[in-house]
């Protein structure tokens, strides 16, 4: 069949089926470039917290309660070694992460945008909400009952009351501020238009706040060494 004898009114329908397809598509795209409504199925995220936060929220608390669990088995099967290895584990797990926030992450953050920063503070937030304060809360108890098995827990001794302000000052840190951050920063993620400046702020807030641990758990290695040698 030639062009000539092709139906006239089907080369309309066509040539109008074709031009409502592009004009769909400029809307479209214009509405996505001014902050308008998104069409339905065009695959840009929606208000509320990103999916991979309550994802990696998750995550860190399965990976949370593991440490608990083991201090619960070293303390029932009265094993010295095993409380001894999960003190150090976990201890030092801790202060990586505080050194690793405080010299590495605030540097990076400090040469990062506003949306960068928050775009880091949605992942490292939840990663971290439940993890540092199991690994500090398990340190701690660890530190508390080994002492005591060796007959080193003197509330007497200076070096037991330094480290006890030293613990004293981490758990206000950690649990007074620390935490608080992180459940305002999710507050403020689950909201239609969250603030990218307060959420940039917290997540600075709480990395400089990681930084200053490590200084305190610095000192109470130091503290340690010497008990443990002395």
């Amino acid at each position: 069949m030639s062009i000539d004898r092709f139906p006239e009114s089907r080369i309309n329908s066509v040539t109008q089926r074709k031009s409502f397809q592009s004009c769909r598509v400029r809307r479209e795209i214009a509405l996505t470039q001014t902050g308008g409504p998104v069409q339905i199925g065009s695959g840009a995220p929606g208000p509320g917290m990103p999916p991979y936060t309550k994802k990696l929220l998750t995550w860190s608390f399965t990976i949370a309660i593991i440490p608990p669990i083991v201090l619960i088995g070293a303390l029932a099967t009265k094993s010295l070694y095993l409380l001894d290895y999960v003190h150090v584990i976990c201890g030092g797990t801790w202060t990586g992460f505080d050194l690793y926030m405080g010299l590495v992450m605030s540097r990076i953050l400090r040469s990062l945008d506003v949306p960068a920063r928050v775009e880091i503070a949605k992942r490292l937030t939840p990663t971290t909400f439940f993890i540092i304060p199991s690994l500090a809360a398990v340190a701690v108890t660890a530190g508390i009952y080994l002492a005591q098995a060796e007959g080193k827990f003197d509330l007497s001794s200076p070096l037991i009351i330094a480290a006890g302000i030293v613990v004293l000052v981490l758990t206000v840190q950690g649990f007074g501020v620390f935490m608080p951050n992180g459940v305002r920063i999710f507050i403020e993620l689950a909201k239609s238009k969250p603030d990218s400046s307060k959420i940039a702020k917290l997540n600075m807030r709480n990395i400089r706040l990681a930084g200053s641990q490590a200084l305190f758990q610095v000192i109470i290695i130091l503290i340690m060494a010497h008990l443990a040698i002395y």
